[in-house]
């Protein structure tokens, strides 16, 4: 028999999507699966969806908790897990009919500690995936730098719910509590102790969007959390023999620093004081990493003085860029 394999699904009201999402799941071509959904606290119908699903199925299981964001579910899914190997799903998004049994046939095909597919952008519509045997390989600090690619690319790597994993990289390692951006805070160190990768850019997960009321978030202070994470991460770069992978690692943290100021208007609560914190961040990184951005191209060090001097310039000079 199959090993099993535990997907675990964080629940919060999401009422409207959650039924989608766990039929998705029942209806793997991977049969052995044990699919934990992980109430949140949701005020919704939620909890009575996932007890009826569990009455109906007894692949599904059911853990009930007071709420503790994406970290808490998740990693309480990963106590209660029994299987040999792990999986994510968010309950708004959904999969491909053989998203298991790709990733899984991929894993003992190659060897590889984590298996990965592309993602797609969906609104409900069928997931419809090439069928193709090509993959790629990554490994060790090849594996890493690849959070460090063009956007769609990165994300793909960086995200938790376009993955298989093996069950022990999870050992010592979980998601942080009370945090957002939990995955990149994460997701380097389960490719560090994995160290091996193995990537399909067929399309079986699909990240749902809803277009119907786009609305543009305003900053927030929580969106700090990221460059917590990404300090993290040259930290542990550093401690176990990355150097190589450091510049591009400041750059996207300096980077950073500019891209959430800019988007600090009025509308946005303590604006005043976030842009003076992320200036000053801007420095000290500078000077924290001025071995490695020695390195980065002279264009990109001048827009970095140039900001420290003047950002309502160097805005200027950006959009006039752009346009």
């Amino acid at each position: 028999m199959e090993p099993l394999i535990s997907v675990i699904v964080p629940v919060y009201q999401v009422e409207a999507y959650l039924g989608r999402c766990v039929e998705s799941l029942l209806a793997q071509t991977y049969r052995n699966l044990e699919i934990i959904l992980v109430d949140d606290g949701s005020l919704d119908g939620c909890p009575k969806i996932c007890d009826a699903y569990a009455e109906k199925d007894d692949r599904v299981r059911v853990i009930h908790q007071e709420n503790a964001g994406l970290s808490g579910a998740r990693n309480a899914g990963i106590d209660a897990a029994r299987g040999e190997y792990l999986a994510f799903a968010d309950s708004d998004d959904y999969v491909a009919e053989d998203f298991i049994r790709t990733l899984y046939d991929l894993l003992q095909e190659t060897g590889s500690a984590i298996s990965q597919c592309r993602f797609a952008y969906v609104q409900g519509e069928k997931l419809r995936s090439e069928e193709s045997r090509d993959y790629q390989i990554y490994r060790g600090a090849c594996l890493l730098e690849q959070l460090y690619g063009p956007e769609e690319e990165a994300t793909c790597f960086v995200v938790a719910w376009n993955k298989l994993y093996r069950r022990e990289l999870f050992e010592k390692i979980r998601y942080p509590l009370g945090r957002i951006h939990e995955d990149e805070a994460t997701t380097y160190r389960l490719f560090h102790k994995g160290g091996k990768l193995v990537f399909t850019r067929r399309a079986l997960y699909g990240y749902f969007t809803d277009n119907s009321g786009s609305i543009t978030s305003v900053f927030s202070r929580k969106r700090l959390q990221w460059l917590t994470a990404h300090e993290e991460r040259i930290a542990f770069f550093k401690e176990h023999g990355y150097e190589k992978l450091l510049p591009k690692a400041y750059r996207k943290l300096c980077d950073a620093c500019i891209t959430f100021y800019l988007r600090c208007t009025k509308e946005t609560q303590e604006w005043e004081a976030l842009r003076k914190e992320l200036k000053a961040g801007l420095k000290k990184y500078r000077r924290q990493g001025r071995r490695w951005i020695r390195m980065l191209p002279l264009k990109t060090r001048l827009g970095y003085v140039l900001f420290g001097i003047s950002p309502g310039l160097y805005e200027k000079l950006l959009k006039r860029m752009e346009g």
